[in-house]
């Protein structure tokens, strides 16, 4: 099971945040990706692109930050944050 943490922030501050699962029969990128739909749904906001930096610092960290460059339409909040929780 995968659980992923999103965050919008605005001003240094959290405006919204979200904890989602997936545990879908496939892997962990499909599962990613369902999270990340998911996180994106909830807040309302069109789904990021993810640029080599995010891809390779989600494989160090687990976690990547998107900002206005990574959307097409204009936002109102300064970054989008995601990260990978641990499992209980």
């Amino acid at each position: 099971m995968l659980k992923i943490w999103g965050k919008i922030i605005k001003k240094n501050k959290i405006i919204k945040e979200t904890i989602v699962t997936s545990d879908i029969n496939g892997s962990y990128q499909e599962n990613l990706k369902a999270c990340i739909k998911e996180i994106c749904y909830k807040f309302d906001i069109s789904k990021p692109y993810w640029l080599p930096p995010n891809v390779e610092e989600y494989n160090n960290r687990r976690r990547t930050t998107f900002d206005q460059n990574h959307f097409i339409d204009e936002i109102d909040f300064d970054k989008f944050t995601i990260q990978e929780m641990d499992s209980i």
